[in-house]
Parts: C-alpha cells; structure tokens; sequence
C-alpha cells in the first residue's frame, strides 16, 4: 500500500508542476555552461562545466524534494541513468588506451605519413568525409570511427595545416552519415524498433532526406577546399615525411592493428572487445616494428623497462619528440587517464539527467512540447524539438530516439502518417545533433577522442546541422510523405 501512494503522489506532482519550472534547470544549465566557456575558455571541460552541471542537479534535486520526490527515488534513478552510461565509459577508456599504443606501434603515424604523402589541401575535407562516412557505413559506429579512421586524419589534417574545426566538421558529418544509414548501427536498429518500422524500409526513406544532406555537406566541404589557405608546401610536407621516417619504421604491416579492428566491428563483435583485441595487437606491433623507439623510451626506466613502457603507455599515454614542431603535438597521446575529465563529464550529465528524470520535470517539457501537433508540419517540427531538448537535458542519444519514438508513434498513426516519417525524424533530429552538445556523451566522447573542442568542430558540421532543418523541409512542403493506406480521409489533415 505505501508503495501505491508514493507512487500516486508522484504522478500528481508530476501533473500539477508548471512548465517554467520544469524548464528551470535546463535553461539554467545551458545559461550557466555558456557563461562558462566564455570565462575558462578550452578549459571548461577540465572541471569548471562539471561542476556547474553538478550544481544545477543539486537545484533540480531540490526542487524535486521541495514537491515530494525524495531523494532515494532520485538516487535510484540517478545510478540508473549512470548503470546506461557504463558501456560508454569503458569504451572511453579503451579508446584512450587504444590511441596511444597505436601512435607507440607506429599506426597511426603510418596513416598520417600516406595521407599527408596521398593528400592535399584542397581535396583533404572531401576526403576525410568519404573516408569515415564509408567506414561508419561498414562498422555501423560513429565512435568506432572516430577513434580509428577520425583520429588518423585529425593527424593528417594538422600535418597539411587545416584548422581543427575543419577536420572535426569532416570527420563527424561523414561518420554520422554512415551511422544514421547503416544496417550495422544501433541507433538505426533502435529507431526502426521504437517506432516498429521494418530496418530497411526506414533506411530507404531516410535517404530521402539524408542523401540531399550529405550531397550539400560534400558541396560545402569542395568550396572550403579550394579556397583554403594553409602555409604548407612541398618542402614543408617532404620535412614532415622525413620526421616520421626517422622515428619511426614505415611498413604497410602497420596498418593491420586498424583492419584487425575495425573487420571485428564489421562481424558485429561488441565494441569493447573489438578496441581490448585493437589495444593487444597494437602492444605486439610496438614490440615486433618499433624496437628502436622502444629502446630509447626504456634507456632511464631500469628494470622491467619494457613492461613499464607498455604499461605507462596505456594508462599514461606517450611524447614522441621528433625533428618537427607540429609532429611533437600530434604524436603525444594521454591514455586511459586522459579520458577522465570526460567520464567526469559523462557522470555529472548522467546525474542530471536521472534527477531531472525521477522529478517528472522531462515528463512535463515532453507533455507541453507533444500538445502542440496540430498539422503534420507542428507534428513532426515537436518530435525534433523533443529530441532537441532530451539530448540537452539526458545527455544521452539513445534516449533521444527512444522516448519520442514511445510518446509519438500512437499520434502519427491516428493522424495517418507512416511509422518511417516518426523513425526518420529521429535519427535527422536525434541522433545527429547529439554530437554538438558538449555535455553530451556523444559530443564529450567526441572531443576527447578527437581532441578537439565540441565548439571548435560545430560550426562544420553541415551534416549534423542541415539535417534537422532538410527533415523539417520535407515536412512543410510535404515532399514524399508517407501514410497509412487503411487511415480515413479524416484523420489526415491537411497543411494549410
């Protein structure tokens, strides 16, 4: 009985808040987190913004218990919400380990000497974005992407001089290309089953929408190009060549800790085994290619030096100095360690979304948000503003897909419209806007992986931009809108 009148309790005060003060910590968060950056700069994600979101939770959790929500029901979902996160997490920390013990084997810098060899200014951002948008097409996974192919041609880019918001802007609109379309994604698989779309019937009519997006991305990106600047020359390129040649030994053998890695997520093995396989592999190549490096990094350790490199280099990361300036950057990797601001990040973001979630105050945003579909256009214009704030206010993309999916699939069927215009709204709203939010997991993973800030790289990302704004074009003008065969004439209105 207690339990009914919790829980009876709850869904009254759950109805009786008010919008504004629903969206109280949400509008603060986001106020208090751009006066942030403004004030600490690239360093807000060192602490400073964990702290603020922190905060703001506190103010949420009051509010929460201030109207009745103790604070054990709002713990439960808090830990919830972090259980969700903890496949990220790990993925974070295997990455960083990852980057580093490929820059140890030589990998990377094997990638960043074909490409700076292969490449040229002009043509680098169109190709960044073919090359990650094939290989998340084939692996199914942004993340994966960034963190193999992504990283390499951060590498690239830095070596011909190409601004990082540049290379940051190619690299995620091509790989969340490939992860809204592909077969292999989970957004994708979980977009479809939400709504109870079949998979590739979602695909299909989300290229209707994506594929005019990529086209104008890639059109962006050859104008950028060719009226790119950059201070690199022959000379410049053959002294980078040169660098990496002397550090390092050069083999296309190299290479084989990526395939290895990257044909594991292809054959639909997990991503954290898939990156732990990438990680030994990487160790072996470092002790089988890379012997003189090796031996210079071990000279001051004394016993089991061999063992401390490796290991150090993992949790610690590795500086390989070189004959050229900018190389000395690029080839420095921070490990395992390197990724815990953003894990702070993650669990601070996670909290506030469970809080938020326990006090009802999503629940109220996404009531307020859903009663204003009127018309097909207002209907498919509040599910992307629900994705928009659920990725703001849970800091997770799954979430985003999956609570709008449940709350609009019975309203687009009693108004007649077809599951896919639901499922492929989602994915041009949901799932490619995650990645420009800072204290989402998307865009925190990103920017660490990449190292790049989620401001530095957002302007550039005309994909993840454009999609939203293409979806909501096809709406209004409803181009190529789907329906419900068997629906009454009555129940589909029509735009004015």
């Amino acid at each position: 009985m207690a339990n009914e009148s919790d829980s009876s309790v709850e869904v009254t005060e759950q109805q009786e808040m008010s919008l504004g003060l629903a969206l109280l910590p949400v509008l603060l968060l986001i106020t208090a987190l751009s006066w942030n950056v403004y004030v600490f700069g690239d360093d807000a994600l060192s602490g400073s913004s964990q702290m603020i979101i922190l905060l703001v939770t506190g103010l949420a959790a009051a509010i929460g218990i201030a109207r009745g929500i103790g604070w054990k029901q709002q713990q439960a979902s808090v830990v919830a919400t972090i259980g969700n996160a903890m496949p990220s997490i790990l993925i974070l920390l295997l990455v960083g380990a990852l980057a580093s013990v490929w820059l140890l084997c030589g990998t990377v810098p094997v990638l960043v000497y074909y490409g700076v060899k292969l490449l040229n200014p002009t043509v680098f951002l169109v190709a960044a974005c073919i090359a990650c948008a094939l290989t998340s097409l084939i692996s199914g996974s942004s993340w994966s992407t960034a963190a193999t192919i992504g990283v390499a041609m951060v590498g690239v880019g830095r070596a011909l001089e190409i601004p990082d918001g540049l290379i940051g802007g190619a690299i995620i609109s091509g790989s969340y290309f490939g992860d809204k379309v592909s077969p292999l994604s989970d957004t994708t698989n979980l977009a479809a089953a939400v709504t109870e779309t079949p998979l590739f019937d979602h695909i299909r009519y989300l290229f209707l929408t994506t594929g005019p997006s990529m086209l104008i991305t890639l059109v962006l990106f050859t104008f950028l190009g060719l009226n790119l600047e950059t201070s690199s020359t022959a000379v410049d390129v053959s002294m980078v060549l040169g660098a990496i040649d002397e550090r390092f030994n050069i083999s296309l053998w190299l290479l084989l800790p990526a395939v290895i890695t990257l044909g594991l997520i292809v054959k639909k093995v997990d991503a954290i085994p898939a990156l732990f396989s990438g990680i030994i592999v990487g160790a072996v190549f470092a002790v089988l290619f890379q012997r003189e490096l090796l031996v210079e990094l071990m000279g001051p350790l004394g016993d089991f030096a061999l063992y401390k490199v490796l290991i150090t280099t993992l949790f610690g990361g590795v500086d390989i100095v070189t004959s050229n300036a900018m190389l000395n950057d690029l080839f420095s990797a921070s490990g395992m360690a390197g990724m815990l601001n953003t894990i702070w990040l993650i669990l601070s973001a996670m909290a506030f979304g469970g809080v938020l979630d326990a006090c009802g105050m999503l629940r109220r945003m996404m009531q307020s948000i859903k009663k204003m579909a009127n018309s097909f256009f207002s209907l498919v214009a509040a599910t992307a503003g629900t994705c928009m704030v659920t990725n703001i206010s849970t800091s997770d993309q799954y979430i985003s897909v999956a609570i709008p999916g449940r709350m609009y699939a019975g309203l687009y069927k009693e108004m007649g419209y077809s599951s896919q215009n639901l499922s492929r709204t989602l994915e041009d709203t949901g799932t490619v806007t995650s990645v420009l939010i800072p204290w989402n997991t998307c865009g925190a993973y990103h920017a660490a992986v990449l190292g790049i800030g989620t401001f530095v790289y957002l302007p550039y990302c005309f994909f993840n931009i454009i999609s939203p704004f293409m979806t909501l074009i096809y709406a209004w003008f409803m181009i190529r809108i789907a329906r419900i065969d068997d629906a009454p004439d009555s129940a589909r209105p029509v735009l004015a």
